[in-house]
């Protein structure tokens, strides 16, 4: 019996493409790690999460949650934010709303040296449909 010289595979398969060679670059050298600013983003983050809580239990409160609710259907953003900020947290808090949901963030006060803030902390609830 006959068969074509295409009908057989070629073992092992030929590649398309040429062999590459890889090259191994240099070794990299980082610099030693400084842990400093991370420790004081952990402390900073610590204490937005105790002001979160502290949040959460005024939140908690239905008379509050009532009126925080009532005002942000009707769009009294001020209202809003001065009844968060009656809450008397330590840290600055942003509030943003919708028919479905609110969210706050609360941000890690700006160290002297550091004008930027380390830490963020958001809180994303559901109060509606």
């Amino acid at each position: 019996m006959y068969y074509h010289p295409y009908q057989y595979p070629i073992y092992p398969p030929l590649s398309a493409y040429p062999p590459q060679i890889l090259f191994q670059p240099y070794p990299r050298s980082y610099p030693p790690v400084d842990v400093k600013i991370f420790e004081s983003s952990v402390k900073s983050f610590r204490l937005l999460m105790d002001q979160g809580s502290i949040l959460l239990d005024r939140l908690g409160d239905v008379g509050f949650a009532r009126k925080m609710m009532s005002a942000a259907q009707q769009g009294k953003k001020a209202e809003v934010d001065h009844l968060i900020s009656s809450v008397g947290l330590k840290v600055p808090v942003e509030t943003q709303f919708t028919p479905s949901g609110v969210q706050f963030e609360l941000y890690a006060s700006p160290h002297p040296n550091n004008p930027e803030s380390c830490c963020t902390l958001k809180v994303s609830m559901k109060w509606g449909k």
